[in-house]
């Protein structure tokens, strides 16, 4: 198994892994571009422009891209974040040069026709009402929106009502030729495949009407420090559910920034899993929730480390306190080396099972070529969490477990004020 990198002079990255052992293979056309780097007018434009290339080509129709895939026993998709788009594909090693041409032919000949974006539109705004209908959703991107502001990596990936029903065909295509470039994108494989034959296959695919003959430098979105703006101490939206539904988050690390193993390692030991201390306390011993969970999150020149409970809109504030009070906790006494030991043992092992079928390996080469513009070995990211020390899981919670909170709640809360009293309050009763 090994992975190998090309850069062609047009900036196109393309990123392998061979995996001999295994009949399949996986590619994915990364792009650089997510919902971050929209403007206020374009809100929502790279998730909406995902839905729209599968619609037709110059050479393909909407039947024909989905159905060249699913004739083989394969399977397309493609998903929009905050800072790229991934368009990919997973067939029998014997296929893969189609699938490249198909992903290749959305890239460069996708039509967006003024029908097709009215068409999807709708498609789109129903996505932004089952996102509105699903409160353990609908409350992370509350929290963005609280947390950051009203600045771009706070918007939500979808878009809102009004930019959607405002975006004409001119702005979505406008966008997609304007950011769709050779430098913006990593094309990433992974599977029973050559290197050499799989350049050879995206060069030719790629190069329709042009797209590769321009000259330039490969594209890397700035780790340039993000500020909030206008942060609020609590958001909330009212909806008539059975249960509260709540984000509690904090300033975290940057995805450049080397305490992220150690973070990773503490979120895990917080909320990792039901052996974790979060879990233990609000869950197993006082049955206050059914979902609890935390994660640390990172983008470029910001970071989030956040915590999760659904519980019963009576119990919001206790959960809430037993949330602070536990890391008050960590910050005073550590965590355990039994619960950081467990915490790298889980974290390694589920980032090893990960890796099992080759989409996923294909995902890890592109993701972290299309952000970092290298790939750490497999063997140094499981080297780097191991190294993690509890002085240094202390260190990080000393810094961050302190920071000032920002809670984001959906659920049956008209009155705010008794979620703003425990936040100043610490927890304490």
């Amino acid at each position: 198994m090994s992975v190998r990198r090309t850069v062609l002079p047009s900036g196109l990255r393309i990123v392998t892994e061979e995996v001999s052992s295994v009949r399949s293979a996986a590619v994915g056309i990364w792009i650089n571009i997510g919902s971050r780097d929209e403007t206020p007018a374009t809100a929502g434009a790279s998730h909406f422009l995902e839905h729209l290339l599968f619609k037709g080509t110059s050479t393909r129709t909407a039947m024909e891209i989905s159905s060249s895939i699913e004739a083989v026993g394969g399977e397309m998709n493609a998903f929009t974040s905050k800072e790229y788009t991934c368009f990919y594909a997973r067939v029998i090693d014997n296929d893969l040069p189609m699938a490249i041409d198909v992903l290749a032919d959305l890239i460069t000949s996708s039509l967006v026709t003024a029908a097709d974006v009215d068409a999807e539109r709708k498609v789109v705004l129903e996505e932004i009402a089952m996102r509105d209908d699903d409160p353990s959703d609908l409350v992370h991107d509350l929290f963005s929106d609280t947390y950051y502001g009203d600045i771009p990596v706070g918007r939500p990936i979808l878009g809102t009502v009004e930019s959607i029903k405002g975006m004409s065909r001119n702005t979505v295509f406008n966008y997609y030729k304007k950011k769709y470039l050779p430098e913006n994108l990593v094309v990433a494989v992974a599977g029973n495949i050559k290197h050499k034959k799989v350049v050879a296959a995206i060069e030719k695919a790629l190069s329709r009407d042009g797209y590769l003959d321009n000259h330039a430098a490969p594209v890397l979105r700035e780790n340039t420090l993000v500020k909030p703006r206008n942060q609020q101490a609590v958001g909330s939206i009212y909806r008539k559910t059975e249960q509260s539904h709540m984000f509690y988050g904090l300033e975290g690390v940057a995805r450049s920034d080397e305490r992220r193993f150690a973070m990773g390692v503490m979120a895990s030991a917080l909320g990792g899993g039901m052996s974790s201390r979060l879990f233990q306390e609000i869950r197993e011993k006082r049955g206050l929730a059914y979902s609890v969970y935390a994660y640390a999150q990172q983008f470029a020149g910001t970071g989030v480390l956040g915590f999760y409970a659904g519980c019963n809109p009576a119990k919001s504030v206790e959960v809430i306190e037993i949330i602070q009070e536990v890391l008050a906790d960590v910050v005073a006494n550590g965590l355990t080396h039994e619960e950081i030991d467990r915490a790298k043992g889980a974290v390694r092992g589920s980032l090893v099972l990960s890796q099992e079928d080759t989409g996923s390996r294909m995902s890890r080469i592109g993701k972290s070529e299309i952000v970092y513009g290298e790939i750490m070995s497999f063997d140094e990211i499981l080297k780097s969490i191991a190294r993690v020390t509890p002085e240094e899981v202390r260190a990080v919670a000393s810094e961050f477990l302190i920071k000032s909170p920002t809670l984001a709640v959906v659920g049956p809360h008209k009155d705010l004020r008794k979620f703003e009293k425990v936040l100043r309050n610490g927890g304490s009763k």
